[in-house]
């Protein structure tokens, strides 16, 4: 996996400030998408243990409340078994941490078990994050008014009471 950049103390991406690793590669290719260039999936730098490392001591901060993943796209299926790793490591280091991720696909429609982002370790990571993103960034609903999403069609999911439920349950309208 390769990634484009991580940001240490970012405030857009999610409820505090977060550590924000984007990660190179994104078939989705939205039009209208902000980081065209991730969509290549060698774009930036490769994806090493250092990189993790770095990661995980930017998160070693009281004032962090947590990490979040974009892209590209982190549920595209290569992705997705480099970052069940960072995630499980986060989650064992820093229980307290909140994670959130970013996709352009469809929890209910492309990530369920069957479906065409799933894989052996989708579950796993789903089952590591507090809040997804869902949805293609689509330009005819685009909205700046919106917290945390740019078209009116992507949904902010509360993955620990969807996971509990078996229902979409969204953690912010």
């Amino acid at each position: 996996m390769h990634y484009g950049t991580i940001k240490k103390f970012d405030i857009a991406d999610g409820e505090g400030v977060r550590v924000t690793l984007f990660v190179s590669g994104c078939t989705n290719m939205c039009e209208g998408c902000f980081q065209k260039e991730t969509w290549d999936f060698h774009y930036g730098n490769p994806y090493t243990e250092e990189t993790e490392k770095e990661i995980l001591e930017a998160l070693n901060s009281d004032f962090i409340q947590g990490l979040t993943l974009l892209g590209g796209e982190p549920f595209e299926i290569d992705n997705q078994k480099v970052l069940v790793k960072l995630l499980k490591k986060v989650r064992e280091v820093y229980p307290d941490k909140d994670i959130w991720s970013y996709t352009g696909f469809v929890y209910d429609k492309d990530l369920l078990d069957g479906q065409r982002r799933h894989c052996e370790v989708t579950d796993e990571m789903l089952g590591y994050l507090d809040v997804l993103v869902d949805g293609p960034f689509m330009i005819d609903k685009k909205n700046i008014m919106l917290k945390f999403r740019g078209s009116e069609n992507q949904r902010v999911i509360d993955m620990k009471k969807t996971l509990a439920t078996g229902k979409v349950v969204l953690y912010m309208d």
